[in-house]
């Protein structure tokens, strides 16, 4: 089984400060994000909904964000990531999953195999050589999935507030009397810690489907080197998930990284500096093992 690093927030990064670091990633840069943003465009995929991305060429490792449920490609993280990858001459693409954002395709009707493929075809067919996966929430769940599923493809893999299993193992802790009565109405109506989301409502069908893609239950067979932040104060998927992610991979290079005030979407300045930062520490390792 992997070994599992705790460490702290802060450690590490004054070396890559002092060594010039993403040099120049400064308060400006993070803030700059929106500047020379990438255009956005469109996959065409037969008889699949097309696919909305934005891209920005570079040299290899580059890396790919996989944003969170009901999210999209244009929040902060993914925008500063541009700036980043874009700074360093870095390769760098983020898209919409099916029914998210500017992607075709409808929110409700979409289920984890849906999106897995989405990103499988963005692995195979809009990038080049191997990246290091982002995935926010949701988006770690996939990005675990897609690096079993095209290991060649996964340079190295960076979850914030990783999702496995989550809407599963939530659902399957409720009591037999609730779940009998959601499986009657057919849906499962669970409220969100964010008003402006208001609420997620899940069929039966999607749940059932999303079973089929829990990686919890056995030794999760990923190699790359894997970095895991999590916020201690997230109120939408328990930091622990990040733990059992860490000790399930079989990878000898695992981090998990606390952030004792972190939240869940993780977008505070020094939170996406902490993303930043480490990715830049990959990108680093990645070059000198060349």
């Amino acid at each position: 089984m992997a070994a599992v690093a705790l460490r702290s927030c802060r450690r590490g990064l004054s070396h890559i400060l002092s060594n010039g670091g993403p040099a120049a990633l400064s308060s400006q840069r993070l803030e700059g994000a929106r500047r020379h943003k990438s255009t956005v465009q469109y996959a065409s995929r037969p008889d699949l909904p097309k696919l909305a991305y934005r891209r920005v060429k570079g040299k290899s490792p580059g890396v790919l964000f996989l944003p969170g449920y009901a999210s999209n490609m244009n929040g902060q993280k993914a925008e500063a990531l541009e700036e980043f990858c874009r700074s360093l001459g870095h390769s760098y693409l983020r898209f919409d999953y099916t029914g998210h954002g500017a992607s075709e395709g409808v929110l409700s009707e979409g289920t984890i195999g849906t999106w897995k493929k989405d990103v499988l075809y963005v692995l195979d067919e809009l990038v080049e050589g191997p990246q290091i996966m982002v995935g926010s929430s949701l988006g770690g769940w996939l990005m675990l999935l897609a690096a079993i599923a095209r290991p060649e493809k996964a340079a190295a893999l960076v979850g914030i507030s990783t999702a496995a299993d989550h809407i599963v193992t939530v659902y399957n802790s409720l009591s037999l009397e609730a779940r009998k009565e959601f499986e009657e109405k057919g849906s499962w109506t669970l409220p969100t810690k964010h008003p402006e989301e208001g609420l997620y409502d899940f069929n039966m069908d999607f749940l059932k489907e999303a079973e089929n893609h829990c990686v919890l239950q056995s030794p999760i067979p990923i190699t790359c080197p894997v970095r895991l932040i999590h916020g201690l104060k997230d109120e939408d998927v328990p930091w622990h998930i990040s733990m059992q992610v860490a000790e399930r991979i079989l990878s000898a290079d695992v981090d998990v990284i606390l952030r004792r005030q972190g939240q869940h979407r993780m977008s505070e300045r020094d939170d996406i500096k902490l993303m930043v930062y480490t990715i830049d520490d990959l990108i680093d390792k990645l070059t000198t093992m060349v």
